[in-house]
Formats: C-alpha cells, sequence, structure tokens
C-alpha cells in the first residue's frame, strides 16, 4: 500500500529577459509499518450461547481489518472487510479464522485462530430459501431454462420498485434466439452435506468441451447474494462472460422450487452499454 507522491516544482526565474524552469522531485513516503502479529489487537470469539456463530471483532480504529476463514479442508467459505462482524459455521468441524491489519504504511497478518464446532446447527436452515436452493443434504442440480435463458434489469430490481434504475426484459427464446446458442450450457450443483458443498459445470462457448469446477458457496438469505468461493464460477449461457469483472459474487433475483434468477454485473459491456444486471435463468435439472 506504500505510495509515492511525484511532485514537479516548476522554479521560474525572472532576470535578464530569461525564463527557466527546472524539474525538482519531492518524495513522501508513508511511515513504516509499526504493527506486528503480536501486537495487533483483534479478537475471534465464540458466542457463549451458540457455539456456531463466531464473533469478529477489530479493536484498532486505526487500521482496516479484513477477514478470512476456511473449512478444515481448506476450503474458502468467506470473506468480510468489517471492523464487527458475526460469522456462523452451521457445520461441526475445525474452521481456521485469518485477519490482517492494513494500516497506513502497509499490512501486517494476525496468527491463524483456529475454532472448533462440536455440534451442527439444524436451526441455522429453517428458512425454506435453503432447501428450495439446496434440496438439503440430497443436492439440487440446476440447468439452464431455455424459456427464458437469460434476460436484463436496472440495478434497482427486484427489490426496490422506486427506484430510478427498477426494470427488466427477461425475452422469451422462441422469439430471441440470437440471446444465446441453444445447447447443453452445463450444469451447477449445491448441497447441504456436511458443509455449503458446489461444483459447476460450464460448457465453452465456440466447443462442447466442459470444465468442471468444485468448492464453496454462501447464501446471505438477508440480503439475496450468493458467493461462490475457490474458483468457482456462475454458470451461464452465451457470450457474455467478457462483459462482466465479477462472476462469483451474484445477486438472487428470484428463488423457488422451481425457478432461480441468478445476476451478475454487466459493468464493462464491449458494445458501450450501459451498466445493467444480466440475469440468468435455472430450472431443476430433470
Amino acid at each position: 500500500m506504500k505510495r509515492i507522491l511525484y511532485i514537479a516544482i516548476a522554479a521560474i526565474t525572472i532576470g535578464s529577459g530569461l525564463f527557466s524552469c527546472e524539474p525538482a522531485e519531492d518524495r513522501d513516503s508513508l511511515p513504516a509499518v509499526s504493527l506486528t502479529p503480536e501486537t495487533i489487537k483483534f479478537s475471534v470469539k465464540q458466542n457463549a450461547a451458540n457455539e456456531n456463530e463466531v464473533i469478529l471483532k477489530n479493536e484498532d480504529p486505526s487500521v482496516i481489518a479484513y477477514w478470512r476463514y476456511v473449512d478444515a479442508s481448506g476450503n474458502e467459505l468467506g470473506h468480510s472487510n468489517k471492523s464487527d462482524d458475526q460469522v456462523v459455521f452451521p457445520f461441526a468441524g475445525k474452521y481456521t479464522v485469518y485477519y490482517t491489519a492494513y494500516a497506513r504504511g502497509g499490512s501486517v497478518d494476525a496468527a491463524p485462530v483456529v475454532i472448533n464446532v462440536s455440534k451442527n446447527d439444524e436451526t441455522y436452515f429453517r428458512d425454506p430459501k435453503w432447501i428450495m436452493l439446496t434440496n438439503g443434504v440430497a443436492g439440487k442440480t440446476w440447468v439452464l431454462d431455455f424459456i427464458d435463458p437469460v434476460g436484463w434489469a436496472g440495478l434497482d430490481f427486484p427489490e426496490n420498485p422506486k427506484g430510478k434504475d427498477y426494470w427488466n426484459w427477461f425475452p422469451d427464446y422462441a422469439s430471441n434466439s440470437w440471446v444465446m446458442p441453444s445447447k447443453d450450457w452445463g450444469e451447477m450443483h449445491f448441497d447441504l452435506n456436511g458443509g455449503y458443498n458446489t461444483t459447476v459445470k460450464q460448457t465453452a462457448i465456440t466447443t462442447d468441451a466442459q470444465t468442471s469446477k468444485t468448492g464453496t458457496y454462501s447464501f446471505d438469505i438477508t440480503n439475496n447474494k450468493l458467493a461462490f468461493n475457490g474458483g468457482v464460477e456462475l454458470l451461464y449461457g452465451g457470450d457474455y462472460h467478457g462483459d462482466v469483472t465479477t462472476w462469483n459474487s451474484v445477486k438472487v433475483v428470484e428463488l423457488t422450487a422451481t425457478s432461480l434468477r441468478l445476476a451478475v454485473i454487466r459493468d464493462k459491456s464491449r458494445t458501450s452499454e450501459g451498466v445493467a444486471l444480466i440475469v440468468f435463468h435455472y430450472k431443476p435439472k430433470p
């Protein structure tokens, strides 16, 4: 994070009809980092009333916090840059929390903190959306729904109808086959079999070659967000990958037992279109 500021100073001298300009350099270096892994002030504690809930706290307001947590196999489960946060580990097992403090002159990593959870928290999955998405331990596989496999929407869609960017267009495929070739684009699997397990099998754009990636996911029901971890990306169809920066952090636009719409942000359109959501529509694999 060290930055060097170059300032060009024009020295103006007036005399004998001469005008001269002499460049000078002034470097403003940031101070050395005084923190050490032993002096970082933070805490990682399990809730006394519920050991599955872990409370993360940055105790030094002069630094920016960054948290990362993994399971016993090293699978990344999520991350956060909040000074104070809470994370739930609903499955029994060993977890490791990594903390990095970003100061003005650089960053320092604290010693990892190991968390042991002795039992599953079955109440965590009471919301029916978990079953809609994953079918629990058994798992659920989704494929693109070619009734209307892709659409577009404003950034306020669907939760803010009064927003300035609230709109959507979900064209039917029969009349708009230009949106993508009709082929097997792959599949996307979620389950809760001892962890947040996901596998995405993606078909290439111009061939039928497929690649498969397995990792974990996090599902924020309150904020309608789904994140893929471990190098996994959202299943998509068509030539849209180059229009989007991030394919592992997506918005849940719709979720029922038979329909799933997930959106990514089109933020670098190759045809100079504005920022919008690209919304992919899935159905359960037959």
